[in-house]
């Protein structure tokens, strides 16, 4: 789950991995663009890409991630904070 207003560090993760939607939207930014994933919708973001989640909307959102091979804080590879 996450709160409105919601953003995440950019990360390049070593891993693929899968978004489903159950509530509200998750806007998703890759580097040739974003996009909105509404309730009942997927994203798959392959590992080695660039990518970026946020909640924007007042709803916030509720979603399922799935990585593979699993997530773990030293494959992720977050943007250093600014």
């Amino acid at each position: 789950q996450s709160p409105a207003g919601w953003t995440e560090p950019g990360q390049r993760p070593e891993f693929d991995e899968y978004t489903l939607v159950l509530k509200g939207s998750l806007t998703v930014e890759f580097e040739g663009g974003s996009l909105k994933v509404g309730a009942g919708q997927a994203v798959i973001a392959a590992k080695g890409e660039w990518v970026r989640y946020s909640s924007p909307d007042p709803e916030g959102a509720e979603y399922i991630a799935l990585c593979l091979p699993a997530f773990s804080p030293q494959t992720v590879h977050r943007d250093p904070e600014r």
